[in-house]
């Protein structure tokens, strides 16, 4: 399947792995259908979450491992179902990145607060907006 994207032009990508968000995402209710685009290395550092129905739609992300962060929190039951969890074991979680501005230097931010938890072998995901209550993000260092 092809793909449009304005920051990677056109992708051919295997629509088997493509990740649907049955809801969205907050702000981007519009867009469902995701492709994973990262780079073809050993351990890719960064992903991009490219949408399939809007080319101008792209998030970067990452695996909050590489933060030394751990993340514990609870699913409601709805959430659970939206997803087709029945196991811990079978969740991806990784962080949205921003820019803190618009020059190539500006440092980058992981979006803490609301994880993307992805069902890989059902490719199915939502993104989990955390409060203060119920919610434990450690910060281990390295």
């Amino acid at each position: 399947m092809k793909i449009e994207s304005l920051r990677f032009g056109e992708i051919d990508f295997d629509e088997a792995k493509l990740i649907n968000f049955p809801k969205g995402l907050p702000g981007f209710e519009d867009c469902h259908t995701f492709a994973t685009i990262y780079p073809e290395t050993d351990a890719p550092v960064l992903y991009y979450l490219q949408s399939v129905e809007d080319p101008a739609v792209s998030f970067p992300i990452a695996s909050p491992d590489r933060f030394g962060l751990h993340y514990e929190f609870t699913l409601s039951d709805e959430e659970l179902a939206l997803i087709g969890l029945t196991s811990s074991d079978e969740a991806s979680v990784m962080v949205l990145l921003r820019r803190e501005g618009e020059t190539p230097d500006a440092p980058v931010r992981a979006v803490l607060t609301a994880p993307l938890v992805i069902n890989l072998d059902r490719r199915l995901a939502l993104q989990k907006t955390l409060s203060q209550v119920g919610c434990d993000i450690t910060l281990h260092a390295s």
